[in-house]
């Protein structure tokens, strides 16, 4: 990792967790140097896909009794099956021989990360009472991006214990405007009250 980048990053604001986000970033020079981010970002996406929607590959990359060897020959088959580029083969390659397939999900999440931050956007986390449609999910998307000043990833999250409304956080900043925390800031006034 060059000094460089890691001053960039820092000076940037941008953190990287542990062992995930260094293999993330060795990956990210790699696919910067070759000019070949969007390509090594979409078969992460599919790679993300396939760990998501396959036990036996979740199986496979997450459980320590499995050999190397027999990790080795599956993974070899699965990235010339995909048909992933020489980079995302030979990173997957590295990631299998270090014993690291278990940190699969966070190494492309720490990479799609430092992607955003790369074209400028920035991450937004949603927590909804419902789940919005499409529109609803636009609108809000327009507003945030009106409100910080550049593209928006959304990543949106249901949970029912908020009653309503809706909690955004976006970097350090968190707007709760949910109802469960209104009704608990009611009952917290009228307790002082009386």
């Amino acid at each position: 990792m060059s000094s460089e980048k890691v001053d960039n990053i820092a000076s940037e604001k941008i953190s990287l967790s542990g062992l995930a986000g260094r293999y993330a970033l060795a990956l990210f020079e790699l696919a910067e140097e070759g000019k070949t981010l969007d390509q090594v970002a979409k078969e992460l996406d599919a790679l993300g896909v396939l760990l998501d929607e396959s036990v036996e590959l979740r199986v496979l990359t997450t459980s320590p009794i499995i050999s190397l060897s027999n990790q080795s020959a599956a993974m070899a088959i699965m990235v010339k099956t995909v048909g992933f580029s020489k980079t995302v083969a030979n990173f997957i390659g590295v990631v299998t021989s270090n014993r690291r397939l278990d940190q699969l999900v966070n190494i492309i999440n720490e990479f799609n990360r430092l992607l955003s931050h790369h074209r400028g956007e920035v991450n937004a986390f949603v927590t909804t009472a419902f789940r919005l449609d499409k529109s609803q999910l636009g609108a809000l998307s327009a507003k945030l991006k009106s409100m910080v000043g550049s593209d928006v990833n959304m990543e949106a999250n249901v949970d029912d214990e908020l009653l309503g409304g809706m909690v955004v956080r976006i970097g350090s900043r968190m707007i709760d405007n949910s109802l469960k925390t209104k009704l608990a800031n009611l009952e917290a006034t009228m307790k002082e009250v009386g």
